[in-house]
């Protein structure tokens, strides 16, 4: 079960329930594959409502890494991921809008 508090997200792959956090190792790998993007590039796309599809699988790629996996997007290509796209992209959205929150802002 994942632990908001510390930034988790829980996120069904196939089935088996997978715990999702953006560590800083995590983040350094996401911003390396946004291609000269920037994290506030993207963090400002999901606010406004215009991230793509490259954005939410480049966000649960991240996180499932945080979170100990060690695969890749191929590995998510045909994975059945519970919501579709919409439950991926709010996982997504989830993860990143945790891994910014300051502490006390968690708590209230």
């Amino acid at each position: 079960m994942a632990n908001p508090w510390t930034g988790e997200v829980t996120l069904a792959i196939d089935g088996e329930q997978r715990v999702l956090k953006l560590t800083l190792g995590a983040l350094a790998e996401l911003e390396e594959s946004l291609n000269g993007s920037t994290l506030v590039d993207l963090v400002e796309r999901f606010e406004a409502g215009a991230f793509s599809s490259r954005d939410v699988l480049a966000l649960i790629v991240a996180g499932l890494r945080g979170g100990g996996w060690q695969g890749s997007s191929r590995d998510l290509l045909s994975a059945e991921i519970a919501g579709g796209p919409m439950g991926a992209a709010r996982a997504a959205a989830q993860l990143l809008a945790r891994a910014f929150m300051l502490p006390e802002e968690r708590a209230g």
